[in-house]
């Protein structure tokens, strides 16, 4: 914001409980217009995702953020969900009520489109979520990049996976999405595993958050204590009372983009059936090897890829924003 305008930024998301940080430090980020929620199914379904997402954003004060159902399956693949991790409603099995309005009367695809072309500035568009509606959108509507400023998303690795070895879940999801984001031809940043892990809320904040009489943060408290700081560890242990902010990671590094430490690489998505499925292959040598010395240059395209983050500042921003 260093000319004193908010970022218009969308969001599509599988509301999931990172994502429901995430929702919550972008509705309350001076720096942030959010100006609408896409939902597509990936942590829980797709129906649930709208009601997680409507119930946060009347949480969080604001209610008038449109929101929009989307894609309730991968391109290809059927739909394999995350409740092992977010609970069986995909909210940390909070018991949060029932929202009290309906989402928006179009679908995703169409919610994107007009709201990218409406905007009077270029709109960053932070994907949290596997990537099906923006596959959509790119295909059916690509007058879009037009007035897109860059593609932040959430997703990928270039080092170890999580839904296998080397794939990362979203990406794994619906891998055919991520390779036609690559196509979109517009600056992308990947905020990958590689990063999404190290940002970690200490105990201390989380206990803070969950005694606040405010109900946004309150929640950003309850959804954290669900979100172990360490993979393995069992939500409920009281032993592990800090939680990653996953998701809100990639918001944070709209909002700060200072914070994350990208490397231009070139990016690509292995199709292929098998074990590979679904890795973001990073390239990181610093010269051409054999196969392209013998074979030739592939085209590949050129992601801002996240290595390293600045957890502190990051965590401290998280906090001031939620809190207020």
């Amino acid at each position: 914001m260093t000319d004193g305008q908010r970022i218009p930024v969308i969001i599509d998301c599988d509301t999931g409980v990172d994502d429901a940080l995430a929702l919550l430090f972008a509705v309350r980020h001076p720096a942030l217009d959010l100006r609408a929620v896409t939902c597509v199914a990936g942590n829980t379904d797709v129906d649930g995702v709208v009601r997680n997402t409507l119930t946060v954003l009347e949480r969080a004060g604001a209610g008038d953020v449109p929101v929009a159902r989307g894609a309730e399956r991968p391109l290809i693949e059927a739909p394999r969900s995350a409740r092992h991790v977010h609970g069986h409603d995909g909210m940390g099995d909070l018991g949060l009520p029932a929202p009290a309005r309906e989402p928006a009367g179009v679908d995703a695809v169409t919610l994107l489109r007009r709201e990218i072309l409406a905007s009077p500035r270029p709109v960053t568009l932070v994907p949290t979520a596997p990537l099906t509606n923006i596959a959509l959108l790119l295909r059916t509507h690509p007058e879009v990049v037009r007035n897109l400023e860059r593609i932040v998303f959430m997703g990928g690795a270039a080092a170890t996976g999580n839904a296998t070895p080397v794939a990362e879940f979203n990406v794994w999801h619906d891998p055919e999405a991520a390779a036609i984001l690559l196509t979109a031809g517009v600056p992308i940043t990947m905020y990958g595993l590689d990063v999404f892990t190290r940002v970690v809320v200490p105990a201390a904040d989380v206990r803070r958050l969950r005694a606040s009489r405010e109900p946004g943060a309150r929640l950003a408290g309850d959804l954290l204590a669900h979100r172990p700081a360490h993979p393995g560890s069992r939500p409920d242990d009281p032993a592990e009372t800090a939680g990653g902010l996953g998701d809100a990671g990639a918001v944070c590094a709209v909002a700060d983009p200072e914070g994350l430490t990208t490397h231009r690489l070139p990016v690509e998505i292995s199709l292929a059936p098998g074990p590979t499925r679904g890795m973001t292959v990073v390239d990181r040598r610093p010269r051409p090897g054999e196969s392209e010395l013998h074979e030739g240059i592939r085209e590949q395209a050129l992601v801002d890829v996240g290595l390293d983050v600045d957890v502190e500042r990051y965590v401290k921003l998280y906090l001031s924003t939620v809190v207020g």
